[in-house]
């Protein structure tokens, strides 16, 4: 066995399974405050076995861990990159992401309402246009924008960075909260790849105030979210050595360390 499915079936073991149709039918969340934190694993094996107390895991035919391979689009100048390390409230990101077991692709939109609040839309793609904004996506983009912020999506886009990693999803069995794991991630740009180290996890807490029951259970462990810990913008930071990234550097720090050379290589998935 591999160390990564070593690793997927200790982290997976404790947990009741659900089904994707139960978990849409009981934590979509769409509409949602978030929360990460980025934790080791012997933090994360403690907190474990009161994690499978009040939640279940989503299991597909068998599995429980899934890749996904995503793919981001900013402009020239990294506006949606900037956007976030700045805190702009009108700000949007821009990705195509892959389920690779589940043979499934998404375009996905997210934005910020007035209140902070993550909002997120989806458009089906065909799995083979990976990477690729075609008519069709650059008008569901240019919809939802007009939606949220009441003017037309400003931004020329372009390919810009992919990642790969693993992600198992929990569901409170109560409802209506949901939290990821993701791990084993690996971050490509401009022909250079950034690895974390596998020991690494990144905890998202997805509830409707901010403060679930997995966020008590981590405070318990004194675990505090990770400000400014988008998965996108520490790569960008990570892969382009000289970019301002001040405000990201709790999350850098515990990721991979203050950016410095990558290791060239060409991802492996396209």
């Amino acid at each position: 066995m591999s160390i990564i499915a070593s690793t997927d079936a200790l982290i997976s073991s404790g947990f009741a399974p659900i089904s994707l149709k139960a978990l849409n039918g009981k934590a979509a969340m769409l509409e949602r405050l978030d929360n990460k934190y980025v934790v080791d694993g012997t933090v994360f094996m403690q907190a474990a076995g009161d994690f499978a107390d009040v939640f279940d895991m989503l299991e597909i035919d068998g599995l429980r861990a899934f890749t996904y391979e995503t793919c981001y689009f900013d402009d020239v100048d990294r506006r949606s990159y900037f956007d976030h390390h700045q805190g702009r409230r009108q700000r949007a990101k821009i990705r195509i992401r892959r389920y690779v077991e589940a043979g499934l692709c998404f375009l996905e939109v997210k934005l910020k309402d007035k209140r902070g609040v993550t909002i997120k839309k989806r458009l089906d793609r065909d799995p083979e246009g990976f990477g690729v904004l075609d008519d069709v996506a650059l008008a569901f983009i240019d919809k939802v924008y007009r939606a949220q912020y009441g003017q037309a999506f400003p931004h020329l886009l372009s390919r810009v960075l992919d990642m790969r990693y693993r992600r198992m999803t929990l569901v409170a069995r109560q409802g209506g909260e949901r939290m990821t794991i993701d791990s084993g991630l690996e971050f490509f740009a401009g022909g250079m790849r950034h690895a974390v180290d596998p020991s690494r996890f990144i905890l998202e807490t997805k509830s409707a105030n901010g403060n679930g029951v997995a966020d008590g259970i981590l405070r318990a462990l004194h675990q505090h979210p990770t400000k400014r810990c988008s998965k996108y913008c520490v790569a960008t930071a990570l892969l382009n050595p000289g970019t301002k990234h001040n405000r990201f550097l709790p999350a850098l720090r515990k990721l991979g360390g203050a950016p410095s050379r990558p290791v060239l290589l060409q991802p492996s998935f396209q």
